[in-house]
């Protein structure tokens, strides 16, 4: 019953980010400045909620990438880690369904996109966002004293590096954010370095962190 409701807290957690940062991210198209901003907001601020709502539940990780650093660095197992993941994609499918019954306008659902069509430059920026997200994650909480922070903190790294990468792919470095409003759309060109690029960039920061805090 236990491993379920670690399940649950992460369907929730991700259909909660879909349904409200790419609601936002859809209705305001992130143009300008000011839509710029309020989508990389709205997407901090979900993390945030989530985090002090559901991260004594099952840690919220809400995004595969983070998963698999937590599974590198052996702080989830490969059960939950697979756990993990169908239930982000569930929620992420789910949340862009219930998006698109309210908007009902497939164009609206915050997809993202490859930059200028070129998929491998999409894929390094993807990477090295999720790089930058992840290793602040494995850094806060690193110590049980960042408990009170933690949350916070992630929301913040998360709305950096959108500030950032909304320009450029939309910033996914989520590959469940990205697939759940792409098949609801029924957008799924390219969707390939959305669903890598952010697994990659999360292991490479777990490994890099790893190195980085060993004694040796």
């Amino acid at each position: 019953m236990k491993d379920i409701k670690k399940y649950l807290a992460e369907f929730i957690g991700t259909l909660v980010l879909v349904l409200f940062a790419c609601g936002v991210a859809g209705q305001i198209c992130a143009t300008g400045v000011s839509g710029l901003i309020g989508t990389a907001l709205a997407f901090g601020l979900v993390i945030v909620a989530m985090a002090y709502s559901i991260g004594n539940i099952s840690g919220c990780h809400i995004n595969p990438a983070v998963s698999i650093a937590m599974l590198i660095s052996k702080k989830i197992s490969v059960k939950d880690f697979c756990g993990y993941i169908v239930a982000q994609f569930l929620g992420a499918i789910a949340g862009a369904a219930i998006l698109n019954a309210i908007v009902q306008d497939p164009g609206k659902l915050g997809c993202n996109a490859l930059y200028n069509g070129n998929a491998w430059l999409s894929f390094l920026i993807e990477v090295i966002l999720t790089f930058v997200f992840v290793i602040a994650i494995l850094g806060v909480t690193s110590k049980e004293s960042n408990g009170n922070i933690a949350g916070l903190v992630i929301g913040g790294a998360l709305v950096l590096v959108h500030l950032l990468g909304i320009s450029f792919t939309g910033t996914s470095v989520n590959p469940a954010r990205t697939f759940g409003p792409a098949l609801i759309a029924g957008n799924l060109g390219g969707i390939w370095v959305f669903l890598l690029a952010p697994l990659v960039g999360g292991a490479l920061a777990a490994i890099c962190y790893r190195f980085l805090s060993s004694d040796k």
